[in-house]
């Protein structure tokens, strides 16, 4: 079945407090979804951010982002009222997420919620504790403890508690009681109020597609609780990191510095961890795309304490059977493999063995350095278990790029598009065009490139911190006029979903 949806992060959505949330707005743009013919909604990691604000750096692979709660639904709880949400500053622009003040506000008002929510004595909320035990219990407590040391990484708390010795555990559990029941609070109202999200969408025909990354950060929860998944030394520090060797992008490479797995620690335990993993990522989403695939197959190893990736080596992953254990456990799932980058022949072995579909960006077909006709990118090369996209959260818009690249890589694009118009005003439409029009079973389309909107409205630019993940819609800017354009579009292309 051939179908199409669109890349909008839940930040991106309009709302009244400062980030897109589970509020009115999601529900609308549901609405817009399955007006426009639309089958999929993409969104980007749903965990709690830390320093930078990247979806892809969490406190936790479980737990969901407290700026995610509907503070308006809190208010029709009454558990807040409209008067304090609306004395909070959340920032002054519309277009855009102030972290900073987001922070400072979100927090004081979700604290005021649990002191008036009496929540021990909720049934749902004792279910809820009962199911999620095994990841929320540490998470709560990880935010209590990292809350009361002013926010310190855990490899900076006292010995007892960095090394969670059970006296110490009994301790803390003890003394920040309710500092931890407010952090288990937030996790409840959160999955509540997803859940409501994601079947409204199911019910009017729109999946979810998730997004996890395949490591974890550093600072979360999932290290703190359990270091034996993790290439550490005696002292619970890491002996290698994560990142990505030296290329013509960047001569230093990339030191992203998460923990590495054990993964023959991992294969011993039939991969446990990684199937409670993957098990409730299946609860929260309908599709799960798996970011950087490739370290399935092979990951790229950095000593712990190296300033640069330059020597980083690589290692083998699991593999294949990795995947076969999943299907084992779960069953089949639909699972997109982000294969983007330098993929090798054992990559794209993996990819196919697994049968996942893998990624094609429209933006990356017209690299004049890789101009010849045999480019995985470009769409007569495509295969129909693929997904198109024309760009990522990743990369510039369409309208951005276009006016990024070379003259002669402008060119490409035209002889391409066999356009000759006099002006590249609209040609983002001409490139929406062309990825509909590839033969690849699923098109995402970045509700930015619908819009014709430059870099102004892009998501994030990997290596930089501090102008990223910031972007929202504005109420209105996704117009009846342009829901009909796409609706269209959809339907001339044969993936529309009424």
């Amino acid at each position: 079945m051939r179908a199409s949806g669109i890349l909008l992060p839940v930040t991106s959505l309009p709302s009244k407090y400062g980030i897109g949330c589970f509020s009115e707005s999601a529900y609308e743009f549901v609405d817009q979804l399955k007006e426009a013919g639309q089958r999929f909604w993409q969104i980007l990691p749903l965990g709690p951010t830390s320093f930078g604000d990247s979806p892809y750096q969490s406190f936790s692979t479980f737990a969901g982002n407290p700026y995610f709660i509907s503070l308006e639904e809190l208010i029709r709880e009454g558990v807040l009222t409209e008067e304090e949400c609306g004395a909070v500053d959340f920032g002054e622009d519309p277009g855009n997420v102030d972290y900073g003040k987001m922070y400072e506000g979100r927090f004081p008002l979700l604290r005021k919620a649990y002191e008036r929510s009496d929540i021990s004595k909720n049934p749902e909320f004792a279910s809820f504790m009962e199911k999620n035990a095994y990841w929320v219990k540490d998470y709560a407590i990880f935010m209590a403890v990292k809350d009361l040391f002013e926010g310190a990484s855990w490899d900076q708390w006292p010995e007892d508690i960095r090394k969670r010795w059970g006296y110490s555990m009994e301790y803390y559990q003890r003394e920040l009681y309710y500092e931890i029941e407010f952090y288990e609070y937030i996790q409840f109202k959160f999955i509540e109020q997803w859940t409501r999200l994601k079947a409204y969408a199911n019910e009017r025909g729109i999946r979810i597609i998730g997004d996890i990354p395949i490591y974890v950060a550093y600072d979360s929860a999932d290290v703190w609780a359990h270091p034996e998944l993790f290439q550490f030394d005696e002292n619970n520090l890491p002996v290698a990191v994560a990142g990505c060797p030296p290329d013509g992008f960047a001569a230093d490479g990339q030191l992203w510095g998460n923990p590495l797995y054990r993964w023959d620690y991992h294969r011993q335990t039939g991969y446990a961890w990684w199937m409670q993993r993957l098990g409730y990522c299946y609860q929260l989403y309908d599709v799960v795309r798996i970011d950087h695939f490739r370290g399935f197959d092979e990951y790229f190893s950095i000593p712990y304490g190296e300033t640069t990736a330059k020597n980083g080596h690589w290692e083998k992953g699991p593999g294949i059977e990795f995947f076969w254990r999943m299907k084992e456990c779960l069953g089949e799932k639909e699972i997109i493999a982000e294969d983007l980058g330098y993929v090798t022949d054992s990559v794209r072995q993996l990819v196919r063995d697994s049968g996942f579909p893998g990624m094609k960006v429209l933006e990356f077909a017209f690299d004049s350095r890789d101009s010849g006709s045999a480019n995985d990118y470009l769409p007569h090369n495509y295969i129909q278990n693929s997904i198109v996209y024309t760009g990522t959260h990743d990369n510039e818009t369409l309208t951005g790029w276009f006016g990024s690249i070379r003259p002669e890589e402008r060119k490409m694009v035209r002889n391409y598009l066999n356009n000759y118009r006099d002006s590249d005003k609209e040609i983002y439409w001409d490139m929406v065009c062309l990825a509909m029009g590839s033969v690849s079973k699923l098109c995402v389309i970045p509700i930015q490139d619908y819009l014709g909107y430059d870099n102004s409205a892009r998501i994030n630019k990997p290596s930089t911190i501090g102008t990223n993940w910031k972007w929202r819609l504005k109420k209105g800017e996704i117009t009846e006029e342009l829901l009909k354009r796409i609706r269209d579009l959809t339907m001339w292309y044969g993936r529309y979903y009424g």
